[in-house]
């Protein structure tokens, strides 16, 4: 007991040493930490991570072991590194640092604030023109733009400011028309592009019967955070690209659901009060005796 009472004691005294500053550091801090999990998560350059920390292990078990010729190698190694590192980190920096500049403080903490009834039109619209081009077979490919700015993607075509419609999209993507190569990006919920060329992958552990169209969902959607929908020009399926990852052979009802989820703002339960919240657990025999 006299042990417990001088733990709580040593801890309470740690507590008053806490200023306010240092709560904003550590929140910064673990912000960073996230925000950079989360772009790795996205990227294929988790793998790199993974032998990153393989290194690190090795040079400390080398260290205990006085493997001195091995210490040398890794110790060099890891100062080598740390140039790869930013050859080889270089998209998911860029893409962290366009986050950054894109959002103000308010906007970083809590998201931005999209028009939802352009991007609810675009998305209804997108899965009936979707739907059409699917059983036409005619090759479509449509850049959702979130939080990571595509200025430099929608400069890339043909610029364009104009409500999406379903209609829009068919002639758009018609293959004799002018602008039916490359990508339409919708920014948001209006059309702010199209014939937009954009980054092939560079995953090599992509199925090879996966076209260039396909490749160029997945790059752009490794690069951004953007929601990539794709029509196959040969099968007429549909796919969705997000964070380098492919879903194929979605149904229309599918493909909506999916940009519902990504691209519209979840509805925020009402707050439940401290009544509210007794009330509940009482019912459910908490108050019981």
């Amino acid at each position: 007991m006299e042990m417990m009472r001088s733990l709580l004691g040593t801890i309470m005294g740690y507590l008053q040493l806490i200023e306010i500053t240092d709560v904003i550091d550590i929140l910064v801090v673990a912000y960073l930490i996230y925000k950079g999990m989360a772009l790795l998560r996205r990227s294929s350059a988790a793998q790199v991570v993974k032998a990153i920390v393989l290194i690190v292990a090795l040079l400390w078990i080398s260290y205990l072991l006085n493997l001195s010729v091995i210490s040398f190698i890794l110790n060099k190694a890891m100062e080598l590194g740390l140039l790869a590192l930013v050859v080889v980190f270089q998209p998911e920096i860029r893409r962290f640092l366009e986050e950054l500049g894109s959002n103000d403080l308010g906007q970083l903490l809590v998201g931005r604030e999209l028009p939802q009834d352009e991007i609810e039109t675009a998305v209804k619209e997108t899965v009936l023109a979707f739907s059409e081009l699917s059983r036409d077979r005619v090759g479509a490919l449509i850049v959702f733009e979130r939080k990571n700015s595509l200025q430099v993607v929608t400069e890339s075509g043909t610029r364009m400011d104009a409500t999406v419609s379903a209609e829009l999209m068919k002639n758009i993507f018609y293959p004799k028309a002018p602008l039916h190569d490359g990508a339409v990006v919708i920014r948001k919920g209006r059309v702010a592009g199209a014939a937009c060329m954009l980054p092939l992958s560079g995953n090599r552990n992509l199925s090879r019967d996966l076209g260039t169209r396909h490749r160029a969902g997945i790059g752009i959607s490794e690069q951004s955070d953007a929601v990539v929908a794709i029509v196959s020009e040969e099968t007429g399926t549909i796919s969705v690209a997000i964070g380098g990852r492919l879903r194929r052979h979605l149904a229309p009802e599918t493909l909506e659901r999916i940009l519902r989820n990504e691209l519209l703002p979840k509805e925020n339960a009402p707050p439940k009060s401290a009544r509210t919240f007794l009330l509940r657990w009482y019912r459910k025999g908490g108050g019981a005796t």
